[in-house]
Protein backbone atom coordinates (compact mmCIF):
# COMPACT_ATOMS: atom_id res chain seq x y z
CA UNK A 1 0.00 0.00 0.00
CA UNK A 2 0.99 3.20 -0.61
CA UNK A 3 0.99 5.76 2.03
CA UNK A 4 0.73 9.76 1.24
CA UNK A 5 4.15 10.39 1.74
CA UNK A 6 5.33 8.65 -1.09
CA UNK A 7 3.10 8.88 -3.07
CA UNK A 8 4.89 11.66 -5.97
CA UNK A 9 3.06 14.05 -7.75
CA UNK A 10 -0.59 14.14 -9.37
CA UNK A 11 -2.00 14.10 -11.95
CA UNK A 12 -3.34 17.92 -12.01
CA UNK A 13 0.50 18.94 -10.53
CA UNK A 14 2.00 17.36 -13.62
CA UNK A 15 -0.52 19.07 -15.88
CA UNK A 16 0.51 22.34 -14.06
CA UNK A 17 3.80 21.97 -14.20
CA UNK A 18 3.85 21.30 -17.91
CA UNK A 19 1.30 24.66 -18.42
CA UNK A 20 4.03 26.50 -16.47
CA UNK A 21 6.89 24.88 -18.74
CA UNK A 22 5.04 25.54 -22.06
CA UNK A 23 3.74 29.29 -21.20
CA UNK A 24 7.74 30.10 -19.98
CA UNK A 25 9.44 28.11 -23.39
CA UNK A 26 7.16 30.15 -25.51
CA UNK A 27 8.32 33.24 -24.21
CA UNK A 28 12.00 32.45 -24.81
CA UNK A 29 11.26 31.30 -28.09
CA UNK A 30 8.81 34.40 -29.06
CA UNK A 31 12.32 36.36 -27.90
CA UNK A 32 14.78 34.33 -30.09
CA UNK A 33 12.47 34.96 -32.82
CA UNK A 34 12.43 38.68 -32.96
CA UNK A 35 15.96 39.09 -31.85
CA UNK A 36 16.51 36.73 -35.16
CA UNK A 37 14.46 39.04 -37.44
CA UNK A 38 15.83 41.95 -35.84
CA UNK A 39 19.40 41.05 -36.23
CA UNK A 40 19.91 41.61 -39.96
CA UNK A 41 18.97 45.99 -38.97
CA UNK A 42 22.78 46.42 -38.37
CA UNK A 43 23.79 45.06 -41.61
CA UNK A 44 21.07 47.11 -43.67
CA UNK A 45 21.93 50.28 -42.30
CA UNK A 46 25.66 49.83 -42.61
CA UNK A 47 24.85 49.44 -46.16
CA UNK A 48 23.09 52.70 -46.50
CA UNK A 49 25.17 54.64 -45.18
CA UNK A 50 27.80 53.87 -47.39
CA UNK A 51 25.72 54.34 -49.53
CA UNK A 52 24.82 57.30 -49.36
CA UNK A 53 28.74 58.28 -48.23
CA UNK A 54 29.95 56.74 -51.75
CA UNK A 55 27.04 59.02 -53.66
CA UNK A 56 28.10 62.48 -51.54
CA UNK A 57 31.79 61.93 -52.04
CA UNK A 58 31.24 61.38 -55.88
CA UNK A 59 29.41 64.63 -55.96
CA UNK A 60 31.13 66.95 -53.62
CA UNK A 61 34.37 65.87 -56.21
CA UNK A 62 32.85 67.12 -59.16
CA UNK A 63 33.68 70.91 -60.68
CA UNK A 64 31.08 73.95 -59.17
CA UNK A 65 30.47 75.75 -62.19
CA UNK A 66 27.71 74.30 -64.75
CA UNK A 67 29.24 72.57 -67.95
CA UNK A 68 27.52 71.46 -71.30
CA UNK A 69 26.91 67.48 -71.00
CA UNK A 70 25.18 64.85 -73.11
CA UNK A 71 22.28 63.39 -71.41
CA UNK A 72 23.13 59.96 -69.96
CA UNK A 73 21.31 56.69 -70.81
CA UNK A 74 19.01 55.10 -67.85
CA UNK A 75 20.76 55.63 -64.71
CA UNK A 76 24.03 56.25 -65.68
CA UNK A 77 26.33 59.28 -64.43
CA UNK A 78 29.40 58.44 -66.84
CA UNK A 79 28.39 62.15 -68.57
CA UNK A 80 27.78 63.96 -65.26
CA UNK A 81 30.29 66.84 -65.10
CA UNK A 82 29.63 69.01 -62.25
CA UNK A 83 27.13 69.55 -59.45
CA UNK A 84 24.16 70.81 -60.62
CA UNK A 85 23.95 67.41 -62.81
CA UNK A 86 23.12 64.97 -60.03
CA UNK A 87 19.90 67.03 -58.86
CA UNK A 88 16.79 65.26 -59.11
CA UNK A 89 18.39 61.82 -59.68
CA UNK A 90 16.28 59.15 -58.81
CA UNK A 91 17.62 55.31 -59.33
CA UNK A 92 18.37 52.53 -58.33
CA UNK A 93 21.64 51.54 -56.72
CA UNK A 94 24.12 51.43 -59.61
CA UNK A 95 27.61 52.04 -60.83
CA UNK A 96 29.07 55.38 -62.75
CA UNK A 97 27.70 53.45 -65.93
CA UNK A 98 24.71 52.36 -65.02
CA UNK A 99 25.26 48.82 -64.07
CA UNK A 100 23.39 46.88 -61.52
CA UNK A 101 25.31 46.26 -58.48
CA UNK A 102 24.69 42.66 -57.62
CA UNK A 103 22.88 42.64 -54.12
CA UNK A 104 21.78 45.53 -53.75
CA UNK A 105 18.70 45.48 -56.09
CA UNK A 106 16.25 46.99 -53.55
CA UNK A 107 18.13 49.71 -52.62
CA UNK A 108 17.15 52.95 -54.12
CA UNK A 109 19.01 56.79 -53.99
CA UNK A 110 17.52 59.64 -54.62
CA UNK A 111 19.57 63.16 -54.97
CA UNK A 112 18.94 66.73 -54.91
CA UNK A 113 21.28 70.04 -55.02
CA UNK A 114 19.92 73.33 -54.57
CA UNK A 115 21.05 76.73 -53.86
CA UNK A 116 21.62 77.05 -49.83
CA UNK A 117 19.02 78.59 -48.29
CA UNK A 118 18.97 82.07 -46.33
CA UNK A 119 19.05 81.78 -42.32
CA UNK A 120 21.13 77.77 -43.46
CA UNK A 121 24.56 77.72 -41.45
CA UNK A 122 26.52 77.63 -44.98
CA UNK A 123 24.59 80.30 -46.33
CA UNK A 124 26.77 83.04 -47.56
CA UNK A 125 25.15 86.67 -48.10
CA UNK A 126 27.73 88.11 -50.29
CA UNK A 127 27.50 85.62 -52.97
CA UNK A 128 24.60 83.24 -52.17
CA UNK A 129 24.91 81.36 -55.56
CA UNK A 130 28.32 80.45 -54.12
CA UNK A 131 27.17 77.45 -51.91
CA UNK A 132 24.89 74.86 -52.81
CA UNK A 133 23.33 72.15 -50.35
CA UNK A 134 23.15 68.29 -51.60
CA UNK A 135 20.92 66.02 -49.57
CA UNK A 136 21.28 62.04 -50.92
CA UNK A 137 18.91 59.65 -49.50
CA UNK A 138 18.70 56.31 -49.92
CA UNK A 139 16.59 53.63 -49.24
CA UNK A 140 15.51 49.77 -48.86
CA UNK A 141 12.07 49.21 -47.42
CA UNK A 142 12.02 50.75 -44.39
CA UNK A 143 14.82 51.67 -44.04
CA UNK A 144 15.71 55.58 -45.08
CA UNK A 145 18.85 57.35 -45.06
CA UNK A 146 19.66 61.17 -45.34
CA UNK A 147 22.89 62.49 -45.61
CA UNK A 148 23.02 66.54 -45.89
CA UNK A 149 26.24 68.45 -47.18
CA UNK A 150 27.46 71.44 -48.88
CA UNK A 151 30.00 72.59 -51.66
CA UNK A 152 31.18 76.19 -52.17
CA UNK A 153 32.72 77.67 -55.00
CA UNK A 154 35.64 78.08 -53.13
CA UNK A 155 37.95 79.42 -56.34
CA UNK A 156 35.34 82.13 -56.39
CA UNK A 157 37.05 83.38 -52.86
CA UNK A 158 40.24 82.96 -53.58
CA UNK A 159 42.39 86.21 -53.79
CA UNK A 160 44.48 87.25 -57.13
CA UNK A 161 47.80 87.03 -55.77
CA UNK A 162 49.83 90.47 -56.17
Amino acid sequence: MWTRRTRGMTLVELVVAMVIIGVSLAGVLTAFSNASTTSTDPMVIKQVTAIAEGMMEEIQRMPFAAQSNDLPANCARDTYNDLQDYNGYNCPVVDVNGNTIAGLAGYTVQVTVIQVAVGSPMFIAAAPANALEINVQVSNGTHIFNLRGWRTNFGAFQLASP
